[in-house]
């Protein structure tokens, strides 16, 4: 059951369970925190924080959001890496943590980075399932663009079919055909979400100058079947100086924490014996 907090007074859901070493997990978009669920099953000796970021599941996407930061369409509102940073430190604040590990996949990754920016003394470790430091290529943006004038016309539903298909891994779907609907059934988004989240993507810093920057331990895990982050992009994760494990799971795709629930919960549990309780 999720409860509640504000956060620049906006209202943001997070749930919790298990005991033990404090782990913030943050989703991709566009799901919300059951992206973690079957995870977190297979982590008993954690307390595993799972927030919906800002504008997803049961959490509001807020007013006062920047403009003209996405130069293609420069009348969208930009929900930023550093708004969604800086709602994750308030939720430790709220549950008076000082300091976590952190996991995230995707974008929830880009905020990993942002918090390291913005607050590196509250970070015990950082986990990085399908996500990467660089920023949008070029090619990218038209695409964002694209999202944003597909959610303004009313056709955010069939930009969720598409994404259901495409980001899941080929391998999940002939063997858990099931998944798509599963993942499907957890986009949520309002158009005005969607279009705020798809401009921050686009604008999203280069994070690559930050990797060579953490000095906690790091953990990155690629999914071989990803269309989005490749596993070249993630091997820059390995420049980090405080350490980090690369793992492949050439079976997976960009949702590899809920394809592969159980294999990705074994990497991150023998990573996570390092950090006492």
């Amino acid at each position: 059951m999720n409860t509640f907090l504000l956060s620049d007074g906006t209202r943001l859901a997070f749930s919790q369970t298990g005991t033990g070493l404090p782990v913030v997990f943050l989703h991709p978009t566009p799901l919300d925190h059951d992206y973690w669920r079957p995870l977190a099953a297979h982590l008993p000796q954690v307390r595993a924080i799972v927030p919906d970021l800002r504008g997803h599941g049961e959490s509001e996407l807020g007013a006062n959001l920047p403009l003209g930061l996405f130069t293609l369409v420069p009348d969208a509102p930009v929900l930023t890496m550093a708004q969604l940073a800086a709602d994750t430190l308030a939720l430790l604040d709220h549950l008076r943590i000082k300091q976590a590990v952190f996991a995230g996949c995707s974008i929830g990754g880009y905020v990993l980075l942002e918090i390291w920016r913005q607050a590196p003394e509250r970070v015990r470790g950082l986990a990085f399932i399908c996500s990467k430091p660089q920023p949008d290529a070029e090619a990218n943006f038209a695409k964002r663009a694209a999202n944003i004038h597909q959610a303004r016309t009313g056709a955010v539903a069939p930009l969720f079919d598409g994404m259901a298909h495409t980001l899941i891994g080929a391998t999940a779907h002939k063997k858990h055909p099931a998944i798509v609907e599963e993942c499907r059934a957890r986009m949520t988004l309002t158009p005005e979400a969607v279009v705020a989240v798809q401009a921050g993507l686009a604008t999203r810093p280069n994070a690559v100058p930050t990797v060579v920057t953490i000095s906690v331990p790091v953990l990155a895990i690629a999914g071989g079947e990803d269309p989005g982050v490749s596993t070249a992009e993630m091997q820059v994760f390995q420049s980090a100086p405080g350490g980090c494990q690369f793992h492949l799971l050439p079976d997976a795709g960009h949702f590899a924490a809920y394809e592969q629930p159980e294999a990705v919960a074994a990497l991150l549990s023998d990573w996570l014996k390092q950090f006492p309780a």
